[in-house]
C-alpha cells in the first residue's frame, strides 16, 4: 500500500521555526517530485513548495519563498520542510504528495497531515 506520513507539526510562537518531515513507502519515491501542500481552516487548499525527484530543483510559493525550505533524501524516502519566521498565518494542516508538475499542484498520493499552529 501506498503511504505517506508527515509528521513533525506544533504549536510555536509567531518567529519559531519548525521542521516538517514526511515519509514514503509503497513506490518508487525517487522517481516523484513532491509537493508540500496546507490547508488552514475555512480556506482552500494552498500549494507551498515542491522539490524535484533528484532533490536539485525547488520551487515556493510566495508567502513562503525566503521563510521555508524543501530538502529531500531519498535514500530515506522522506522529504523535509524547514519553516522559519514562522507567521500566524503559517497555521494549517500541512500535507505532503506526489506532484507531477511542473506546473505544480498536480497531486498523486496523498498522505496524512501534521498540525501546525503559529499562535503567542
Amino acid at each position: 500500500d501506498v503511504q505517506l506520513q508527515a509528521s513533525g507539526g506544533g504549536l510555536v510562537q509567531p518567529g519559531g521555526s519548525l521542521t516538517l518531515s514526511c515519509a514514503g513507502s509503497g513506490f518508487t519515491f525517487a522517481n516523484y517530485d513532491m509537493s508540500w501542500v496546507r490547508q488552514a481552516p475555512g480556506k482552500e487548499r494552498e500549494w507551498v513548495s515542491a522539490i524535484n525527484s533528484r532533490g536539485f530543483l525547488t520551487y515556493y510559493a510566495g508567502p513562503v519563498k525566503g521563510r521555508f525550505t524543501i530538502s529531500r533524501d531519498n535514500a530515506k524516502n522522506t522529504i523535509y520542510l524547514r519553516m522559519n519566521n514562522l507567521k500566524p498565518e503559517d497555521t494549517a494542516v500541512y500535507y505532503c504528495a506526489t506532484d507531477s508538475g511542473p506546473p505544480y499542484g498536480r497531486y498523486g498520493y496523498w498522505g496524512q497531515g501534521t498540525q501546525v499552529t503559529v499562535s503567542s
